[in-house]
């Protein structure tokens, strides 16, 4: 069957990141929580020009998929959405996700966001799997990704240090047959 609105979900879209949205992304990178949740690299501010590299690296070549996630009914960029190190060889890939702003947490954007990813990554990039590392503190992204029928695979254990503790990286992982029994139900 083909999918007519591929990267078009009922609430949110994956689209293009432009330079129209420098600001914004500007923003979450000096938010240290954001950053903290998002990334392994101390939290540090970025500035636009840096921003603008980030995307117009990420829009080079076939290995890397950014995209931003906005809700239908608006252009407001949401978050972000990143397939990465596409290994074509193997059909693999990490995904990775941020929504910006904490008040859009919690709503259900990146549930749907990565719905649109993996199928993208399956049905379009014809991808055998998908991963992912988080961090073992961020317990509502763990939630998330369990209930998309991600698989915990390992755990670098004590990763990270923040705030003086140490924390695990958690790797998960997504094959294209769990993934279609999980839509196909």
């Amino acid at each position: 069957m083909l999918q007519s609105n591929l990267l078009r979900g009922e609430r949110v879209g994956l689209t293009a990141v432009t330079p129209t949205d420098l600001p914004v992304l500007t923003k979450w990178w000096s938010d240290a929580d954001f950053l903290r949740l998002y990334d392994s690299v101390p939290a540090y501010p970025k500035t636009e020009a840096q921003l603008a590299k980030r995307i117009e690296e990420g829009q080079k070549g076939d290995t890397t998929f950014l995209f931003g996630i906005r809700p239908l009914s608006t252009n407001d960029l949401l978050g972000l959405l990143e397939l990465d190190g596409v290994m074509w060889s193997h059909g693999t890939s990490f995904v990775s996700i941020a929504i910006g702003e904490a008040e859009n947490r919690g709503k259900g954007y990146g549930r749907e966001a990565m719905q649109l990813a993996l199928e993208f990554a399956f049905r379009e990039l014809n991808l055998h799997r998908v991963c992912l590392t988080v961090f073992s503190y961020n317990l509502a992204a763990i939630n998330l990704y369990e209930s998309l029928g991600f698989i915990r695979e390992g755990i670098y254990r004590e990763h990270l240090q923040r705030d003086g503790q140490r924390h695990d990286m958690i790797l998960y992982g997504q094959l294209h047959d769990e993934w279609l029994q999980i839509v196909d139900g």
